[in-house]
């Protein structure tokens, strides 16, 4: 059983963005104090035990950094990670050094990390949470914002200095596993054409007619990513992470003679390094296609107070593109307030004179987030993309070896207090298929939309492809963390130190004594489109993307002595026997009183579609060739 029975009834269904009704397949209400994650205790969520080895990470993820706890003077029951300033000493591989081995590190924090990783995972559906983010909120913390009201922006940044995370990524990669992710993530492709894309870079890919380990043939596999809330401070990200990445050629223009960090604030003085496609000229000239993604969907926070200098018009901003865009940078008159000139102006509902990428209300708007992806390298690889650290020697290159861009779509929304002081509902709709989505939303309201074809369907060269990836389909399991990074905007006192450095900074004590700080999730629950003709579905090893052959055969690279994969029998949410007695595949919903499509019915439903795409994909590239 996947669902809870604290679930109120009211809540057993969702009405979704496109008008249609989805029945309720999981839920946790954390109801029940004292719970633990540890590998085998739980029969949805598993705890890590683990250094972070990404994003500079200064964290430990910690078993007993993860609980659920009941607060009764505020009557509410929730899941809690705790993050700690804490110092702690390990020994760590690293493949990157001039010698790869093992190497001292210091950790300045210990946090937590749960994963639902192949127990429970879904094949598109929505996704809701009601959250509560970590900051230093105390009176003792001189944090100015809290006697803000709950819909103003949040404005001070150093007080809000973790990097939580409620995200999905594909069963075939577990977070944090280097090991199972290399190559893995966050690959999305399922074609076989080494004149786009070098298949070797795709751990399981198109072009392998017996890939072996219980997976279908000629099917290009991967761990996507989707991030329903990413990061914190003043601006939190909705993005999904996939690969391939766009060439050189689809991307914004790299800052030249000055500093590459430019983009992040707009201030690079290149022309074309601030926003893809700006100045107009600058890019018709250079490439005479469009850079990046297409037809992106951008929407406003509307529950933060509004700023009336933000405030804009669709039919200034349409002339302006109309005209052509010019200036290096985007202004409120010129650009969408998404600042993304390639994305869908179109109204946002039927009714209505709200448009996608236009701030009519001066509220918190959705923009494009600076940051594009990354390119990839494996230890000492020696392809210019590189950069290599200057003592680190180019290794001998061999099958595991891989040198590839990955692509982060996202969109920052600015967040008001709420967010921190209070509990707020996320939610993520995700629909497969060519003619599917990705729309994040805040209590029901649109923030953020990728259309399928926005990734079926990038911008084409006359003498450069760009690979169509496929709307994201792998099983994904669900992640909660929360970590401590140098690198991104929300940091803490002293990156890469002790919290209170020198002890000399009375602001940055002050910060420092706010820790603990605890990410809290009140509920999760998960929806799905049970009808016939469907493509979702609950479980980690579908027939249509198998994993279970694969995760047992490559084991070695999916858990360590402190992070074993353990069956877990039992332990589901029950109140009585009929609770939890539906053992029928052909059944789901609360309760289980819905019935579910035949497997097989299913995998004939998804076959049609890829074989769909396929044909629509090479009619496209047949057109470019033929212009």
């Amino acid at each position: 059983m996947w669902m809870d029975p604290d679930t109120p009834q009211e809540r057993y269904t969702w009405k979704t963005s496109r008008g249609d009704t989805w029945d309720l397949v999981m839920s946790d209400e954390f109801n029940t104090p004292g719970r633990s994650f540890r590998p085998g205790d739980d029969h949805l969520w598993t705890s890590i035990e683990k250094p972070d080895g990404v994003n500079d990470a200064m964290e430990v993820y910690a078993h007993n950094k993860t609980t659920t706890v009941c607060d009764e003077v505020h009557d509410v029951c929730s899941f809690q990670i705790e993050l700690e300033d804490s110092v702690l000493q390990l020994q760590v591989w690293n493949s990157y050094l001039q010698t790869p081995g093992f190497e001292n590190v210091t950790f300045f924090y210990r946090g937590g990390m749960v994963q639902s990783w192949n127990k429970f995972c879904i094949q598109g559906g929505m996704v809701e949470v009601r959250a509560q983010l970590p900051g230093a909120l105390s009176e003792e913390s001189g944090n100015p914002d809290i006697r803000l009201d709950e819909s103003a922006r949040v404005r001070s940044l150093r007080y809000y200095p973790t990097w939580p995370g409620i995200w999905m990524m594909g069963n075939l990669g577990r977070a944090i596993f280097s090991g199972s992710t290399n190559r893995m993530w966050p690959f999305s492709y399922d074609a076989c054409d080494p004149d786009t894309f070098t298949p070797a870079n795709q751990r399981i890919n198109a072009c392998e007619s017996h890939p072996g380990s219980g997976l279908n043939p000629h099917q290009g596999r991967g761990a996507p990513e989707i991030d329903i809330v990413e990061g914190g401070g003043t601006t939190i990200s909705a993005s999904i992470q996939v690969g391939p990445g766009m060439p050189p050629d689809f991307r914004v223009i790299p800052p030249e003679d000055e500093n590459k960090l430019c983009i992040y604030s707009s201030s690079c003085e290149t022309p074309g390094s601030n926003v893809p496609g700006i100045p107009e000229s600058v890019y018709l000239s250079a490439r005479g296609h469009p850079s990046w993604y297409q037809n992106m969907r951008y929407a406003a926070n509307n529950f933060c107070l509004q700023n009336v200098s933000e405030t804009q018009r669709y039919t200034t901003v349409q002339a302006a593109l109309s005209a052509g865009i010019e200036d290096n940078v985007c202004s409120v008159t010129t650009c969408p307030a998404s600042l993304d000139i390639n994305s869908d102006l179109d109204y946002i509902n039927v009714e209505g004179d709200d448009r996608w990428g236009i701030n009519s209300n001066g509220t918190c708007f959705s923009a494009m987030n600076s940051y594009m992806g990354d390119f990839i390298c494996s230890a000492g690889n020696s392809d210019p993309s590189c950069h290599p650290r200057d003592d680190a020697p180019v290794l001998p290159q061999d099958d595991s070896s891989f040198a590839f861009q990955m692509d982060a779509l996202s969109a920052n929304w600015p967040v008001h207090m709420a967010a921190y002081t209070d509990w707020v509902q996320y939610q993520v709709e995700w629909v497969s298929g060519p003619h599917g989505y990705v729309r994040w939303m805040l209590s029901g309201e649109p923030l953020y939309e990728i259309p399928a074809k926005t990734i079926t369907e990038p911008p084409q060269g006359a003498s450069v492809k760009n690979p169509s990836k496929i709307m994201i389909e792998e099983p994904m399991y669900l992640i909660f963390n929360v970590a401590m990074s140098s690198k991104w905007g929300a940091q803490p006192p002293n990156p890469k130190n002790v919290c209170r450095g020198d002890g000399l900074d009375p602001v940055a004590n002050a910060i420092c004594d706010a820790f603990p700080m605890y990410l809290k999730l009140d509920y999760i629950r998960v929806y799905q489109d049970l009808s016939p003709g469907s493509l979702m579905s609950v479980g980690c090893d579908p027939s249509t993307h198998p994993t279970r052959r694969w995760i047992l055969d490559h084991l070695d690279e999916y858990e360590d002595e402190e992070n074993k994969l353990v069956e877990v029998r039992g332990k589901a949410f029950c109140r009585t026997d009929a609770d939890c007695t539906c053992v029928s595949k052909s059944w789901a919903g609360p309760r289980c009183i819905t019935e579910r499509k035949v497997k097989q019915q299913q995998r004939q439903q998804y076959e049609r579609m890829r074989r769909q795409s396929s044909q629509h994909l090479q009619s496209a590239w047949s057109s470019e060739i033929s212009l």
